[in-house]
């Protein structure tokens, strides 16, 4: 089956808006002169439908369980990550214009243009999938494409004792920390697991409270009885209808909240974040990118001074909103953990910095400099 019968066989599909059924497959191998076998035919509905609908050649990727990531570099170079660092998949496109085509149909999935005008998107499919794409010329040696995977596992903190994310002590403090309402922010960088360890933490929030969750893309499942989860929207074709997480948070301010989660912080939303968190509203909780604890200070400035506010006030507030940072890390071996837990002090000048409290080594979570501040802000004597 050569590249160019599928091409005119899909052509003449499209042509008609039929769907790729053997029999109408069969009509246009017809129209083309051919008749095939039985398995041939089905092998060809098979390609058809893929390319037409799905993610074409990558659907078999995006549905097996453990991958976090798919990229395609070109028609003949596609990688995935199952969690231990990116490693070629074997998986082939017939041509640069099959990738070309597939992005633009995701893309128009995500309601979102994919063309010279627009060369390149960021988006969320349907399915909670993060899209991004870049076609040539920006993209100088063809079509670039990358899909990040929503996690839909979601283990207890139990389970993740046992994966060795956190050993049963630091299990223990992190327990303590959301039965305390503490207000916490989780810190790492991509990949690190800080979703994953945050849907488990907010399993352990009460049955009897509500847990308000907003994101720029849905993936926090967190088993509890009483959460409602509300996600942003991108601009349409129109460059119409877009609403932002800042928009959101001021939502769920009204919405009886008895904690509200950001899934993300990353923009002007931090304002009305740390504005709740001092107005009340305990035990609030995100996650934030961040390469160590030490630097999330320094992001929440840049964020807070993007929306308006000056450096002392965006520290006045972080100092008296944020109790404690979460810092994950994740090995070359593709091991996540918690690295750290910091609490928050504030120098003469007003400034916030962090310290830690619980320090990795090796396997374990061991007392640091910190550790008297935490027990103090959790009432332990």
């Amino acid at each position: 089956m050569t590249s160019s019968l599928l091409e005119r066989v899909r052509g003449r599909l499209v042509a008609h808006q039929a769907d790729a059924t053997p029999a109408r497959v069969v009509a246009a191998l017809r129209a083309e002169g051919l008749v095939l076998g039985d398995d041939a035919v089905l092998d060809l509905v098979q390609s058809l439908r893929q390319d037409l609908v799905g993610a074409g050649p990558l659907e078999p990727l995006l549905r097996e369980p453990g991958i976090t990531d798919v990229i395609v570099n070109g028609p003949a170079d596609v990688w995935v990550d199952r969690g231990s660092g990116l490693e070629r998949a074997d998986v082939r496109f017939g041509s640069e214009t099959e990738v070309r085509r597939l992005a633009q149909r995701l893309a128009a999935g995500a309601g979102r243009r994919l063309d010279e005008a627009s060369p390149f998107v960021d988006a969320r499919m349907p399915d909670g999938t993060r899209l991004h794409s870049v076609i040539p010329p920006i993209a100088t040696a063809g079509t670039l494409l990358s899909l990040r995977i929503p996690n839909r596992s979601v283990f207890t903190l139990d389970e993740l004792v046992e994966r060795g994310t956190v050993d049963a002590v630091g299990a223990q403090w992190l327990r303590d920390i959301v039965a305390g309402r503490l207000a916490f922010l989780i810190c790492g960088g991509t990949g690190s697991g800080k979703t994953t360890i945050l849907s488990s933490l907010l399993g352990l929030v009460p049955s009897r409270e509500r847990i308000v969750v907003v994101e720029d893309s849905s993936e926090l499942v967190p088993d509890h009885p009483h959460c409602v989860r509300m996600q942003a929207r991108t601009a349409n074709v129109e460059g119409a209808g877009v609403v932002t997480l800042r928009d959101l948070v001021r939502q769920a301010l009204r919405m009886r909240p008895d904690r509200i989660v950001v899934g993300e912080v990353r923009g002007a939303e931090v304002v009305d974040l740390l504005a709740a968190m001092n107005t009340g509203h305990e035990g609030g909780c995100g996650t934030i990118h961040a390469n160590s604890a030490g630097d999330v200070p320094a992001r929440l400035e840049a964020l807070g001074l993007m929306a308006g506010l000056d450096r002392l006030a965006v520290h006045a507030l972080v100092a008296a909103g944020i109790d404690v940072v979460l810092h994950l890390q994740r090995s070359a071996v593709g091991r996540r953990f918690v690295a750290g837990v910091h609490v928050l002090t504030r120098d003469e000048a007003g400034f916030v910095h962090t310290m830690p409290a619980l320090t990795c080594r090796g396997h374990e979570l061991v007392p640091d400099a910190g550790l008297p501040r935490l027990r103090d802000r959790l009432g332990l004597s």
